[in-house]
Protein backbone atom coordinates (compact mmCIF):
# COMPACT_ATOMS: atom_id res chain seq x y z
CA UNK A 1 0.00 0.00 0.00
CA UNK A 2 1.20 3.59 -0.52
CA UNK A 3 3.04 5.14 2.42
CA UNK A 4 0.97 8.04 3.74
CA UNK A 5 2.55 11.36 4.63
CA UNK A 6 1.19 13.56 7.36
CA UNK A 7 -1.86 15.46 6.18
CA UNK A 8 -1.46 19.21 6.29
CA UNK A 9 -4.03 21.65 7.52
CA UNK A 10 -6.56 23.07 5.11
CA UNK A 11 -5.49 26.22 3.26
CA UNK A 12 -7.35 28.78 1.20
CA UNK A 13 -6.70 29.66 -2.43
CA UNK A 14 -5.80 33.31 -1.80
CA UNK A 15 -2.54 33.11 -3.76
CA UNK A 16 -3.88 31.08 -6.67
CA UNK A 17 -4.54 32.75 -10.02
CA UNK A 18 -8.16 32.25 -11.05
CA UNK A 19 -9.81 33.09 -14.39
CA UNK A 20 -13.33 32.51 -15.67
CA UNK A 21 -14.35 31.53 -19.22
CA UNK A 22 -10.65 31.02 -19.77
CA UNK A 23 -9.21 29.86 -23.12
CA UNK A 24 -7.58 26.43 -22.91
CA UNK A 25 -6.28 26.12 -26.47
CA UNK A 26 -3.11 28.15 -25.71
CA UNK A 27 -2.30 25.68 -22.91
CA UNK A 28 -2.14 22.73 -25.31
CA UNK A 29 0.39 21.83 -27.99
CA UNK A 30 -2.47 21.24 -30.44
CA UNK A 31 -3.68 24.80 -29.78
CA UNK A 32 -7.23 23.45 -29.89
CA UNK A 33 -10.25 23.39 -27.61
CA UNK A 34 -12.85 25.69 -26.11
CA UNK A 35 -12.68 27.56 -22.80
CA UNK A 36 -12.92 26.34 -19.23
CA UNK A 37 -15.65 27.68 -17.00
CA UNK A 38 -12.89 28.32 -14.46
CA UNK A 39 -9.10 28.09 -14.72
CA UNK A 40 -6.94 27.87 -11.61
CA UNK A 41 -3.15 28.06 -11.78
CA UNK A 42 -1.35 26.51 -8.80
CA UNK A 43 2.35 27.14 -8.14
CA UNK A 44 2.88 25.05 -4.99
CA UNK A 45 1.96 21.51 -3.99
CA UNK A 46 -0.30 22.90 -1.27
CA UNK A 47 -2.18 25.02 -3.79
CA UNK A 48 -2.63 21.99 -6.05
CA UNK A 49 -4.04 19.91 -3.21
CA UNK A 50 -6.32 22.72 -2.02
CA UNK A 51 -7.69 23.29 -5.52
CA UNK A 52 -8.42 19.59 -5.97
CA UNK A 53 -10.06 19.36 -2.53
CA UNK A 54 -12.23 22.38 -3.26
CA UNK A 55 -13.42 20.93 -6.56
CA UNK A 56 -14.12 17.53 -5.03
CA UNK A 57 -15.95 19.03 -2.07
CA UNK A 58 -18.26 21.00 -4.36
CA UNK A 59 -18.71 18.21 -6.89
CA UNK A 60 -17.19 20.36 -9.63
CA UNK A 61 -15.70 18.49 -12.64
CA UNK A 62 -11.91 18.83 -12.60
CA UNK A 63 -9.42 18.81 -15.47
CA UNK A 64 -5.70 18.64 -14.66
CA UNK A 65 -3.40 20.42 -17.12
CA UNK A 66 0.39 20.22 -17.09
CA UNK A 67 2.27 20.94 -20.29
CA UNK A 68 -0.82 20.28 -22.41
CA UNK A 69 1.10 18.01 -24.77
CA UNK A 70 -1.26 15.04 -24.41
CA UNK A 71 -4.69 16.69 -24.48
CA UNK A 72 -7.46 16.88 -27.05
CA UNK A 73 -10.08 19.28 -25.68
CA UNK A 74 -13.48 19.56 -27.34
CA UNK A 75 -14.51 22.73 -29.12
CA UNK A 76 -17.14 23.40 -26.45
CA UNK A 77 -14.46 23.50 -23.80
CA UNK A 78 -14.73 22.24 -20.25
CA UNK A 79 -17.69 23.01 -17.99
CA UNK A 80 -15.79 22.81 -14.73
CA UNK A 81 -12.49 23.77 -13.10
CA UNK A 82 -9.30 23.36 -15.13
CA UNK A 83 -6.31 23.18 -12.78
CA UNK A 84 -3.02 24.17 -14.37
CA UNK A 85 -0.10 22.75 -12.40
CA UNK A 86 2.74 25.28 -12.57
CA UNK A 87 4.84 24.08 -9.64
CA UNK A 88 8.61 24.33 -9.83
CA UNK A 89 11.40 22.37 -8.21
CA UNK A 90 14.53 20.62 -9.52
CA UNK A 91 16.56 18.94 -6.78
CA UNK A 92 19.63 16.87 -7.60
CA UNK A 93 21.39 15.07 -4.73
CA UNK A 94 24.18 12.94 -6.13
CA UNK A 95 22.37 10.68 -8.58
CA UNK A 96 18.94 11.19 -7.00
CA UNK A 97 16.64 13.58 -8.84
CA UNK A 98 13.33 15.03 -7.61
CA UNK A 99 11.14 17.05 -9.95
CA UNK A 100 8.03 19.05 -9.14
CA UNK A 101 5.13 18.06 -11.36
CA UNK A 102 5.09 21.40 -13.14
CA UNK A 103 8.74 21.34 -14.21
CA UNK A 104 9.34 21.38 -17.96
CA UNK A 105 10.44 17.85 -18.80
CA UNK A 106 12.77 18.61 -21.69
CA UNK A 107 14.56 21.30 -19.67
CA UNK A 108 14.97 18.87 -16.76
CA UNK A 109 16.56 16.28 -19.07
CA UNK A 110 19.03 18.90 -20.30
CA UNK A 111 20.01 19.78 -16.73
CA UNK A 112 20.70 16.15 -15.81
CA UNK A 113 22.91 15.76 -18.88
CA UNK A 114 24.76 18.97 -17.97
CA UNK A 115 25.37 17.38 -14.56
CA UNK A 116 26.96 14.38 -16.28
CA UNK A 117 24.25 11.90 -15.33
CA UNK A 118 22.68 9.16 -17.43
CA UNK A 119 19.28 7.52 -17.56
CA UNK A 120 16.89 9.96 -19.26
CA UNK A 121 19.07 11.55 -21.94
CA UNK A 122 17.22 9.74 -24.76
CA UNK A 123 13.94 11.25 -23.53
CA UNK A 124 15.13 14.71 -24.58
CA UNK A 125 12.76 16.95 -26.48
CA UNK A 126 9.56 15.30 -25.28
CA UNK A 127 7.12 18.15 -24.63
CA UNK A 128 5.12 18.43 -21.45
CA UNK A 129 5.66 18.50 -17.72
CA UNK A 130 7.47 16.13 -15.38
CA UNK A 131 4.25 15.19 -13.59
CA UNK A 132 2.82 13.69 -16.77
CA UNK A 133 5.73 11.33 -17.38
CA UNK A 134 4.78 8.55 -14.94
CA UNK A 135 1.12 8.61 -15.97
CA UNK A 136 1.68 6.99 -19.34
CA UNK A 137 5.22 5.77 -18.63
CA UNK A 138 6.70 8.12 -21.21
CA UNK A 139 9.27 6.49 -23.44
CA UNK A 140 11.25 7.02 -26.63
CA UNK A 141 14.46 5.91 -28.32
CA UNK A 142 15.02 2.93 -26.03
CA UNK A 143 14.29 4.54 -22.68
CA UNK A 144 11.16 4.74 -20.51
CA UNK A 145 10.76 6.73 -17.32
CA UNK A 146 10.00 3.50 -15.45
CA UNK A 147 13.69 2.61 -15.95
CA UNK A 148 14.68 5.34 -13.49
CA UNK A 149 11.61 6.37 -11.43
CA UNK A 150 11.86 5.25 -7.82
CA UNK A 151 8.88 7.04 -6.26
CA UNK A 152 5.95 9.25 -7.16
CA UNK A 153 4.40 11.63 -4.64
CA UNK A 154 0.73 12.20 -5.35
CA UNK A 155 -2.46 13.48 -3.81
CA UNK A 156 -4.92 10.60 -3.41
CA UNK A 157 -8.40 11.98 -3.96
CA UNK A 158 -9.99 8.77 -2.69
CA UNK A 159 -8.40 9.04 0.76
CA UNK A 160 -7.80 12.82 0.89
CA UNK A 161 -4.12 12.29 1.68
CA UNK A 162 -0.72 12.83 0.12
CA UNK A 163 0.88 9.45 -0.60
CA UNK A 164 4.20 8.16 -1.88
CA UNK A 165 4.00 5.28 -4.33
CA UNK A 166 6.99 3.08 -5.05
CA UNK A 167 7.87 2.20 -8.62
CA UNK A 168 6.29 -1.22 -8.10
CA UNK A 169 3.06 0.38 -6.86
CA UNK A 170 2.97 2.55 -9.98
CA UNK A 171 2.45 -0.68 -12.01
CA UNK A 172 4.37 0.60 -15.00
CA UNK A 173 4.00 -1.08 -18.39
CA UNK A 174 3.98 0.05 -22.02
CA UNK A 175 2.45 3.56 -22.00
CA UNK A 176 0.49 2.74 -18.89
CA UNK A 177 0.51 2.89 -15.09
CA UNK A 178 -1.74 2.83 -12.05
CA UNK A 179 -2.28 6.57 -12.62
CA UNK A 180 -3.75 5.88 -16.03
CA UNK A 181 -5.73 2.92 -14.67
CA UNK A 182 -7.35 5.24 -12.11
CA UNK A 183 -7.38 8.63 -13.85
CA UNK A 184 -9.65 10.31 -11.31
CA UNK A 185 -7.80 9.16 -8.21
CA UNK A 186 -4.23 10.47 -8.15
CA UNK A 187 -2.81 13.93 -8.86
CA UNK A 188 0.96 13.72 -9.29
CA UNK A 189 2.89 16.26 -7.21
CA UNK A 190 6.52 15.11 -7.43
CA UNK A 191 8.55 12.44 -9.24
CA UNK A 192 11.80 10.92 -7.97
CA UNK A 193 14.44 9.26 -10.13
CA UNK A 194 17.63 7.26 -9.61
CA UNK A 195 20.09 8.27 -12.33
CA UNK A 196 23.56 6.90 -13.07
CA UNK A 197 26.99 8.47 -12.86
CA UNK A 198 28.80 6.84 -15.77
CA UNK A 199 31.55 9.42 -16.00
CA UNK A 200 29.59 11.59 -18.39
CA UNK A 201 28.57 8.69 -20.62
CA UNK A 202 25.04 7.74 -21.54
CA UNK A 203 23.13 4.67 -20.52
CA UNK A 204 23.70 1.78 -22.96
CA UNK A 205 22.17 2.68 -26.32
CA UNK A 206 19.23 0.35 -27.01
CA UNK A 207 17.27 1.78 -29.92
CA UNK A 208 18.50 0.76 -33.41
CA UNK A 209 17.77 4.15 -35.01
CA UNK A 210 19.73 5.94 -32.31
CA UNK A 211 22.63 3.49 -32.59
CA UNK A 212 22.75 3.97 -36.37
CA UNK A 213 22.71 7.76 -36.03
CA UNK A 214 25.54 7.57 -33.51
CA UNK A 215 27.51 4.97 -35.47
CA UNK A 216 27.72 2.58 -32.51
CA UNK A 217 26.42 -0.87 -31.66
CA UNK A 218 23.55 -1.80 -29.37
CA UNK A 219 24.69 -1.66 -25.75
CA UNK A 220 27.47 0.84 -26.39
CA UNK A 221 27.74 4.07 -24.42
CA UNK A 222 28.45 7.51 -25.83
CA UNK A 223 28.79 10.92 -24.16
CA UNK A 224 25.39 11.67 -22.65
CA UNK A 225 25.37 15.11 -24.26
CA UNK A 226 25.93 13.52 -27.68
CA UNK A 227 23.09 11.05 -27.09
CA UNK A 228 20.77 13.90 -26.15
CA UNK A 229 21.78 16.02 -29.16
CA UNK A 230 21.30 13.07 -31.50
CA UNK A 231 17.83 12.32 -30.15
CA UNK A 232 16.85 15.98 -30.47
CA UNK A 233 18.00 15.95 -34.09
CA UNK A 234 16.06 12.75 -34.82
CA UNK A 235 12.93 14.11 -33.13
CA UNK A 236 13.19 17.46 -34.93
CA UNK A 237 13.38 15.64 -38.25
CA UNK A 238 10.01 14.08 -37.44
CA UNK A 239 8.41 17.30 -36.21
CA UNK A 240 8.52 16.06 -32.61
CA UNK A 241 10.30 19.06 -31.05
CA UNK A 242 8.05 22.04 -30.38
CA UNK A 243 8.49 24.97 -32.76
CA UNK A 244 5.75 27.65 -32.88
CA UNK A 245 6.63 28.42 -36.50
CA UNK A 246 6.33 24.78 -37.64
CA UNK A 247 2.77 23.47 -37.91
CA UNK A 248 4.11 19.92 -37.97
CA UNK A 249 4.75 20.41 -34.25
CA UNK A 250 1.22 21.64 -33.53
CA UNK A 251 0.36 18.15 -32.41
CA UNK A 252 0.43 15.74 -29.50
CA UNK A 253 3.43 13.91 -30.92
CA UNK A 254 2.56 10.27 -31.53
CA UNK A 255 -1.23 10.23 -31.77
CA UNK A 256 -1.67 6.45 -31.66
CA UNK A 257 -0.20 3.68 -29.53
CA UNK A 258 1.87 1.00 -31.22
CA UNK A 259 -0.53 -1.98 -31.21
CA UNK A 260 0.35 -5.01 -29.09
CA UNK A 261 -1.20 -8.16 -30.52
CA UNK A 262 -1.69 -11.67 -29.18
CA UNK A 263 -0.14 -14.51 -31.19
CA UNK A 264 -3.52 -15.28 -32.73
CA UNK A 265 -4.21 -11.65 -33.61
CA UNK A 266 -0.69 -11.22 -34.99
CA UNK A 267 -1.08 -14.27 -37.24
CA UNK A 268 -4.33 -12.86 -38.63
CA UNK A 269 -2.67 -9.46 -39.08
CA UNK A 270 0.31 -10.99 -40.90
CA UNK A 271 -2.04 -12.79 -43.27
CA UNK A 272 -3.81 -9.50 -44.05
CA UNK A 273 -0.45 -7.80 -44.64
CA UNK A 274 0.77 -10.45 -47.06
CA UNK A 275 -2.55 -10.54 -48.88
CA UNK A 276 -2.50 -6.77 -49.33
CA UNK A 277 1.20 -6.09 -49.82
CA UNK A 278 2.63 -9.37 -51.06
CA UNK A 279 3.90 -12.65 -49.53
CA UNK A 280 7.39 -11.30 -48.89
CA UNK A 281 6.23 -8.29 -46.86
CA UNK A 282 7.22 -8.41 -43.21
CA UNK A 283 5.73 -5.72 -40.95
CA UNK A 284 7.74 -4.37 -38.00
CA UNK A 285 7.54 -6.80 -35.11
CA UNK A 286 8.96 -6.57 -31.59
CA UNK A 287 8.59 -8.97 -28.66
CA UNK A 288 6.12 -7.59 -26.10
CA UNK A 289 6.00 -10.35 -23.51
CA UNK A 290 5.00 -13.96 -23.74
CA UNK A 291 2.51 -14.57 -26.51
CA UNK A 292 2.43 -10.92 -27.57
CA UNK A 293 4.00 -8.91 -30.40
CA UNK A 294 4.18 -5.13 -30.83
CA UNK A 295 3.98 -3.62 -34.31
CA UNK A 296 4.32 -0.08 -35.62
CA UNK A 297 1.34 2.26 -35.77
CA UNK A 298 3.25 4.56 -38.13
CA UNK A 299 3.85 1.65 -40.54
CA UNK A 300 0.19 0.66 -40.42
CA UNK A 301 -0.97 4.20 -41.13
CA UNK A 302 1.42 4.63 -44.03
CA UNK A 303 0.64 1.24 -45.63
CA UNK A 304 -3.09 1.88 -45.27
CA UNK A 305 -2.64 4.87 -47.57
CA UNK A 306 -2.31 7.73 -45.09
CA UNK A 307 1.08 9.06 -46.08
CA UNK A 308 2.98 12.08 -44.77
CA UNK A 309 1.00 15.26 -45.35
CA UNK A 310 -2.27 13.39 -45.95
CA UNK A 311 -5.37 15.56 -45.89
CA UNK A 312 -6.67 18.68 -47.54
CA UNK A 313 -8.29 20.42 -44.58
CA UNK A 314 -6.93 22.38 -41.62
CA UNK A 315 -6.06 19.15 -39.78
CA UNK A 316 -3.62 16.85 -41.58
CA UNK A 317 -1.03 14.18 -40.99
CA UNK A 318 2.40 15.70 -40.39
CA UNK A 319 4.60 16.16 -43.43
CA UNK A 320 7.44 14.68 -41.37
CA UNK A 321 5.89 11.70 -39.57
CA UNK A 322 2.77 9.65 -40.24
CA UNK A 323 2.12 9.09 -36.53
CA UNK A 324 1.47 12.76 -35.82
CA UNK A 325 -1.87 14.44 -36.56
CA UNK A 326 -1.47 18.19 -36.79
CA UNK A 327 -3.32 21.49 -36.66
CA UNK A 328 -2.21 23.50 -39.69
CA UNK A 329 -3.20 26.71 -37.94
CA UNK A 330 -6.95 27.06 -38.43
CA UNK A 331 -8.25 23.66 -37.35
CA UNK A 332 -10.96 22.92 -34.84
CA UNK A 333 -10.99 19.90 -32.58
CA UNK A 334 -13.74 18.41 -34.72
CA UNK A 335 -11.48 18.73 -37.78
CA UNK A 336 -8.81 16.77 -35.91
CA UNK A 337 -11.26 14.10 -34.76
CA UNK A 338 -12.61 13.66 -38.28
CA UNK A 339 -9.08 12.94 -39.50
CA UNK A 340 -8.34 10.61 -36.58
CA UNK A 341 -11.51 8.62 -37.22
CA UNK A 342 -10.68 8.32 -40.90
CA UNK A 343 -7.24 6.93 -40.07
CA UNK A 344 -8.60 4.47 -37.50
CA UNK A 345 -11.25 3.21 -39.91
CA UNK A 346 -8.77 2.93 -42.79
CA UNK A 347 -6.20 0.99 -40.82
CA UNK A 348 -8.85 -1.39 -39.50
CA UNK A 349 -10.26 -1.97 -42.98
CA UNK A 350 -6.79 -2.68 -44.36
CA UNK A 351 -5.27 -4.77 -41.60
CA UNK A 352 -7.94 -5.64 -39.03
CA UNK A 353 -6.09 -3.71 -36.31
CA UNK A 354 -7.82 -0.99 -34.27
CA UNK A 355 -5.56 1.91 -33.38
CA UNK A 356 -5.96 3.48 -29.93
CA UNK A 357 -5.24 7.16 -29.36
CA UNK A 358 -2.50 8.22 -26.96
CA UNK A 359 -3.79 11.71 -26.07
CA UNK A 360 -6.44 12.13 -23.40
CA UNK A 361 -9.73 13.35 -24.85
CA UNK A 362 -11.84 15.88 -22.94
CA UNK A 363 -15.51 16.16 -23.81
CA UNK A 364 -15.04 14.26 -27.07
CA UNK A 365 -14.35 10.74 -28.33
CA UNK A 366 -12.41 9.42 -31.30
Amino acid sequence: MPRRDARGTDRTLVHVQELHDAPLAPLTTFRLGGPAARLVTATTDAEVVDAVRAADASGTPLLIIGGGSNLVIGDRGFAGTALRIATTGFTLDGTTLELAAGENWSDAVARTVEAGLAGIECLAGIPGSAGATPIQNVGAYGQEVCDTITEVVAYDRATDATVTLSAAECAFRYRNSTFKDQPDRYVVLRVRFALEDAGGLSAPIKYPETARALGVGAGDRVPAALARETVLRLRAGKGMVLDPADHDTWSAGSFFHNPILTDEAYAAFLARVQDRLGPDTAPPAYPAGEGRTKTSAAWLIDKAGFTKGYGTGPARISTKHTLALTNRGAATTEDLLTLAREVVAGVHAAFGVTLVNEPVTVGVQI
